[in-house]
C-alpha cells in the first residue's frame, strides 16, 4: 500500500472510533438553517467540555457523590420523627372477676369489659449518635471522595481533549493535502492543454495526451475519495464534541512546518505528579486507606441515645378534640452502649481484605509509574524521529518541485519527452503526500508527548 495513503487511513480511523452512520442518518432541521461555528483548537475544547456526553456524565458523577457525601454526613445529625395512632375498639376485651368480690356468691364470675372505646397517641422521637468509629471516617474522607470524583473529571476532559486535538489537526493536515492536490490537478490541466497543442502542431503522439489524461482522471478520483474520508472526519470530530452532525463547522487554526518545529520538549522537571491519571491514583490509595481505618474502628463500641415523648388519650366518645378532656403525657430518654465482643472473626477478614485493597492501588500506582516513564520515552523518541522525516521531505518538496520546473521547461522547448515529464509530476506528488504525511506524523508525536508530561 502506498505510503501517500497514511493520511486518509488516518482521518477514517475516526470513522472507526466514533458511531458516525446513526448521526449521519438523522434528518435535518426543517424549521431553520443549521448553526455555523468557526473554531480554533481551544474553542473546540471548549465546547466539548460542556457538550460532550462523557464530559456531562463525569460531571454528574461529581454530583451523585455529593448528594452521597450528604447521606453520609446526616448519619451523624439528630434524627427526629413524629408519630400518631387511632383506634378504635369496636369490641373491648373482657375479663372474669369472682362475685365474691361484690359479695356474690363464690364459685361465680362476671364478665368485665376492660378499656375505652377510642384511644389516641401522638408524639415526638429523637435518636442521636454519640460516638461511631465508621461513620467519623467517613465524614474525615468526603473531602477526599470530592476530590477523586472531581479528579475523575480533569482525567476524561483530559481525554477528549487528547482526541479532539488530533482529529483537529488530521483535519487541518487533510486540507493542506487537498489544496496541494489541486495544484497538482492545476499543473495536469495545464500540461494536458500544452501536450493537446503540441499534439496538434504534429510533435506528440495521441498516447501522450491519453497518458496525461489518465493521471488526471486519477487526481480527480483520489481528490474525491479524500473529500469524502474528511467529510466522515469532521462527523467524527462533531460527535466527540458533543455537535449535531447537522451543523457547519469550520477549523481556523493552520499548522505549518515551523509550528511543529518550534519548542522542541524536553522531559526535565517532569513530576509524576503531573499527570491527572497519577493524581487520581493517589486519591484513590487515600480512600483505601480511609477503608481500612473504618473497618478498625468498627472494633470500638458505638454510643447513642434515644428518647421519645408521647401524649395519650383514652374515650368512650369521639370528642378528642373537645376543652377538657384529659391527655396523658409520657417520655423517656435511653443510653445505648453497644460493645462488639465476636463477630466470627468477620471484622478482621474485612480488615485484611481492606489492607489488600491497598495494597494492590499502591502496586497499581508503581506500575503506573514505569508505564508514565514509558510513555514519556516512546513519545519522546517519536516526535525525534518524526522531526527528522519532516525535514528530509520537507527538502524532498523542494527538490522535486525544482526537477519538474526544470523538465517542464526542457520539455517545453522540446528537449524533453512526456514520460520524463510524468515521472517528474509523479515524484512531485509523490514528495508532497510523503510532507503531509511527515507533518501530521510530527504534530500528532508531539501531541503524545504533551499529554505523556501532562502539558496537554
Amino acid at each position: 500500500m502506498k505510503k501517500g495513503n497514511k493520511i486518509r487511513r488516518a482521518i477514517s480511523l475516526a470513522v472507526v472510533l466514533f458511531p458516525l452512520v446513526m448521526a449521519a442518518q438523522q434528518p435535518a432541521a426543517t424549521t431553520s438553517s443549521p448553526a455555523r461555528h468557526e473554531f480554533t483548537l481551544q474553542q473546540a475544547i471548549d465546547y466539548a467540555d460542556k457538550n460532550n456526553v462523557q464530559v456531562k456524565n463525569a460531571l454528574l458523577d461529581m454530583q451523585i457523590q455529593e448528594q452521597t457525601n450528604r447521606e453520609v454526613t446526616a448519619a451523624a445529625y439528630p434524627q427526629v420523627s413524629a408519630s400518631g395512632s387511632f383506634t378504635y375498639n369496636a369490641k373491648l376485651p373482657v375479663t372474669l372477676l369472682p362475685n365474691e368480690i361484690f359479695g356474690g356468691p363464690a364459685g361465680t364470675y362476671t364478665a368485665v369489659p376492660f378499656g375505652l372505646k377510642y384511644t389516641s397517641s401522638g408524639g415526638f422521637n429523637l435518636n442521636q449518635l454519640l460516638f461511631d468509629g465508621q461513620v467519623f471516617v467517613g465524614l474525615q474522607a468526603r473531602s477526599t471522595v470530592m476530590k477523586f470524583s472531581a479528579k475523575n473529571v480533569e482525567v476524561t476532559q483530559e481525554m477528549i481533549r487528547t482526541n479532539i486535538t488530533k482529529i483537529y489537526y488530521q483535519l487541518v493536515v487533510s486540507k493542506q493535502q487537498i489544496d496541494m492536490l489541486d495544484a497538482n490537478i492545476a499543473l495536469l490541466e495545464k500540461n494536458l492543454h500544452d501536450t493537446k497543442i503540441i499534439y496538434d502542431n504534429g510533435f506528440a503522439e495521441k498516447l501522450d495526451v491519453d497518458k496525461v489524461n489518465v493521471g488526471l482522471v486519477n487526481l480527480q478520483t483520489e481528490k474525491e475519495k479524500a473529500l469524502s474520508q474528511i467529510s466522515n472526519g469532521y462527523y467524527g470530530l462533531k460527535v466527540l464534541m458533543g455537535m449535531p452532525v447537522q451543523e457547519q463547522l469550520t477549523l481556523t487554526d493552520t499548522l505549518s512546518y515551523d509550528q511543529v518545529r518550534d519548542n522542541v520538549l524536553d522531559p526535565a522537571g517532569f513530576k509524576y505528579e503531573d499527570r491527572k491519571d497519577f493524581q487520581s491514583a493517589q486519591l484513590g490509595i487515600e480512600l483505601n486507606k480511609y477503608n481500612v481505618r473504618r473497618y478498625k474502628l468498627a472494633k470500638l463500641p458505638t454510643l447513642s441515645i434515644a428518647g421519645y415523648y408521647t401524649k395519650n388519650a383514652f374515650r368512650n366518645e369521639f370528642d378528642f378534640f373537645k376543652s377538657g378532656g384529659s391527655w396523658y403525657s409520657a417520655s423517656a430518654f435511653t443510653l445505648n452502649l453497644n460493645i462488639p465482643i465476636f463477630s466470627g472473626f468477620a471484622n478482621n477478614a474485612r480488615i485484611k481484605s481492606a489492607q489488600l485493597e491497598l495494597q494492590k492501588s499502591v502496586n497499581q500506582q508503581e506500575w503506573m509509574k514505569l508505564n508514565i516513564d514509558n510513555e514519556i520515552e516512546s513519545a519522546r523518541n517519536s516526535f525525534r524521529s518524526a522531526i527528522i522525516a519532516l525535514d528530509y521531505q520537507k527538502k524532498n518538496v523542494e527538490l522535486a518541485e525544482s526537477v519538474y520546473n526544470q523538465t517542464k521547461k526542457k520539455y517545453e522547448s522540446g528537449l524533453g519527452s512526456q514520460i520524463e515529464i510524468n515521472t517528474a509530476q509523479t515524484d512531485l506528488k509523490n514528495a508532497q503526500t510523503n510532507y503531509i504525511t511527515a507533518l501530521y506524523d510530527a504534530i500528532i508525536a508531539k501531541v503524545d508527548f504533551l499529554k505523556a508530561t501532562g502539558k496537554l
